[in-house]
């Protein structure tokens, strides 16, 4: 699954892997905050933690952690923290 969060936390990529496999639409996302209501309780500061940092520059490869789902279960996920880059590098 490919998902994105904007400066604050917000999602603003969600793609058709993420749907398939956490049951929410892309449309049921977008807007809403990542870490607070997709994120299980218990691995929400370190998600937080590793987003903060990928915002600042610092990458994080192969971070796993669980996501819930629609129906209210966990699944592990494999997640890649990268700095996405506008044209101008901000």
């Amino acid at each position: 699954p490919i998902f994105g969060v904007d400066v604050d936390g917000n999602v603003n990529v969600w793609n058709q892997n993420a749907s398939a496999v956490v049951g929410f639409t892309s449309g049921e996302t977008m807007g809403r905050h990542l870490v607070d209501e997709f994120i299980t309780e218990d691995f929400r500061a370190s998600v937080q933690d590793v987003l903060d940092k990928a915002l600042k520059g610092d990458e994080t490869a192969n971070f796993q952690f669980p996501l819930e789902t629609k129906a209210g279960q966990r699944v592990e996920i494999l997640l890649n923290a990268t700095t996405r880059r506008d044209e101008t590098g901000k």
